[in-house]
């Protein structure tokens, strides 16, 4: 065989070897990344819903696990616009008064130029269409009853476009640290709004 085309194999098989490398090396980043952007927008949209759903409990005095009631809330509901001036009794200066001048639509004030319309508050974005969970009640904490709310979306919703087996192995590397395997906002369990990702 002629050392010439021995070279030029072996430069082939050298070619193949480091894309190979290349590519499994790239996959898992490339997941990473996909994963960060999304978990991003997901997170924005779940702190809409939160906001959406304290205005609901301070109008209600509890949660509610229905997204119609929370895209009715917004397009109707108003909330004050409050102006805050000076105390002028006040000469140290630290006080103020608030005034309320009047009231603005939910829609406007918050939600306004959001990157979706309010009528899809409830799909998770990058599933095609599938909706997020959401649940409300009441838990009893140190004797006292308090309305919860849980809104979430699973990992698998979110990612099926994505590497099968990195999407599988990071649902098992959740749940074996007793994680959500996905991202949610408030809790069944305890009095919190806050989310996982927090």
């Amino acid at each position: 065989m002629n050392i010439n085309i021995i070279k030029i194999i072996l430069a082939a098989v050298i070619i193949v070897l480091g894309l190979l490398i290349f590519r499994s090396i790239n996959k898992p980043v490339k997941f990473e990344n996909n994963l960060k952007s999304r978990s991003y927008i997901i997170i924005n949209k779940l702190k809409d819903i939160r906001i959406a759903e304290n205005l609901f409990r301070n109008q209600y005095g509890h949660y509610t696990a229905s997204f119609d009631s929370l895209k009715a809330l917004v397009k109707t509901g108003k909330i004050p616009e409050v102006k805050i001036i000076p105390d002028p009794a006040d000469t140290t200066f630290t006080q103020t008064i608030s005034d309320t001048i009047g009231f603005v639509t939910i829609f406007d004030s918050i939600f306004a130029g959001k990157n979706y319309p309010l009528e899809k508050l409830n799909e998770v974005p990058f599933s095609n269409g599938d909706l997020f969970s959401i649940m409300a009640g009441k838990i009893s904490k140190g004797g006292v009853e308090v309305t919860v709310f849980e809104v979430s979306a699973h990992m698998e919703i979110y990612t099926k476009d994505l590497d099968k087996q990195l999407v599988v192995n990071r649902i098992k590397e959740l749940e074996d640290k007793s994680k959500f395997p996905g991202l949610k906002v408030g809790s069944m369990t305890e009095a919190t709004t806050d989310g996982n990702w927090e």
